[in-house]
């Protein structure tokens, strides 16, 4: 009986630590797109102020 509570801790531990993994890969992702969309847009100004300077 005690094995069988065990295996299903084990299982339900496996199961969380999946969750929050799959979390932690979101949470990157989204932060990542928002500082490739942040990098975009200084280069868009740095462009555009280059031809205003010329």
């Amino acid at each position: 009986m005690n094995l069988m509570h065990e295996d299903l801790a084990r299982a339900h531990m496996t199961a969380r630590l999946g969750e929050a993994q799959k979390l932690r890969r979101g949470h990157q992702l989204a932060r990542t797109h928002r500082l490739t969309r942040k990098a975009e847009q200084a280069a868009q100004q740095a462009r555009f102020a280059l031809a205003r300077a010329l």
